[in-house]
């Protein structure tokens, strides 16, 4: 299993509403809105680095108001 913190930037006034929307999606085990200079933290997980790509770029990407993202997948050292 392959685990990542995603980074996102939104519209603004979107945040709370991008963390819901993406909360539901299957892989997403948590998605909170913050401060700073993202608006949304999003823990998810995938099968493979490529199943984790593509749940980012074909569904948390498509979300309405987002405008970045950076994925930092999780290591264990």
């Amino acid at each position: 299993m392959v685990q990542a913190y995603i980074l996102i930037q939104t519209e603004v006034g979107k945040a709370s509403a991008v963390a819901g929307v993406i909360s539901d999606i299957p892989g997403v085990l948590q998605a909170e809105d913050v401060t700073g200079p993202y608006d949304v933290i999003v823990r998810a997980e995938a099968e493979t680095m490529d199943d984790l790509g593509r749940l980012v770029v074909a569904q948390i990407q498509q979300v309405e108001g987002i405008t970045r993202t950076l994925t930092c997948p999780v290591v264990h050292l």
